[in-house]
């Protein structure tokens, strides 16, 4: 059964992010709060994790289009091919923020996304991620939950994600109502930034 464990975005509560931090690390797996709707997300150097997810989710890990939660954008470079300036003015502007950027992926992505020619970036503007993230000391690799109510796409209340995902997860952290917006989706591998996905913030572009 997951354990529900209530962390403030004001003052996420050390501890507590070192707790999350362990079940991480253990490879389990948790689902979060964001700048947006509730993520599922784990350690992505965990393959057994990851497997978990994919299974989740219906996909196979090798095609899956997981989101890389990073602290900031100095992850970059270990996940992404060499970018241009304009590219790397456009992620500044923007974030940390509600966007998701897809870039081509580099040689440095994990063994088991090896296959995958590009990369979707997440920096979530929500201090409990990012404590996650940095007291992990690598990114998250997460995934939106989504609902099968036809009105609610996205549940936001951390109690009814726990009974529904009580099974499924080691963890779920409830940071509050969670939105029912996802993030805005950003194709930055051409020339041209294009947007895959209307969704929370006004683009910078």
């Amino acid at each position: 059964m997951a354990e529900l464990i209530k962390i403030y975005e004001e003052n996420p509560n050390a501890k507590d992010i070192a707790k999350v931090v362990s079940v991480l690390k253990k490879g389990g797996l948790i689902i979060y709060p964001t700048d947006t709707v509730y993520g599922l997300g784990c350690d992505i150097t965990n393959n057994s994790a990851l497997e978990k997810i994919a299974k989740i989710k219906g996909v196979k890990l090798d095609k899956a289009n997981f989101s890389f939660i990073c602290e900031d954008l100095s992850n970059l470079s270990e996940y992404a091919k060499q970018i241009d300036n304009s590219t790397f003015k456009i992620l500044k502007r923007n974030l940390p923020g509600p966007y998701t950027f897809i870039l081509p992926g580099s040689n440095n992505l994990p063994s088991v996304f090896k296959k995958k020619k590009t990369v979707g970036i997440r920096v979530p503007d929500n201090s409990i991620c990012q404590a996650i993230v940095n007291k992990l000391g690598n990114p998250i690799v997460s995934t939106s939950i989504k609902d099968e109510d036809e009105v609610i796409e996205y549940t936001t209340d951390p109690e009814l994600i726990l009974e529904k995902w009580d099974k499924l997860v080691d963890l779920v952290i409830d940071g509050g109502y969670g939105d029912n917006v996802a993030s805005t989706v950003v194709d930055l591998t051409t020339d041209t930034p294009e947007i895959i996905r209307e969704g929370k913030g006004d683009i910078d572009l």
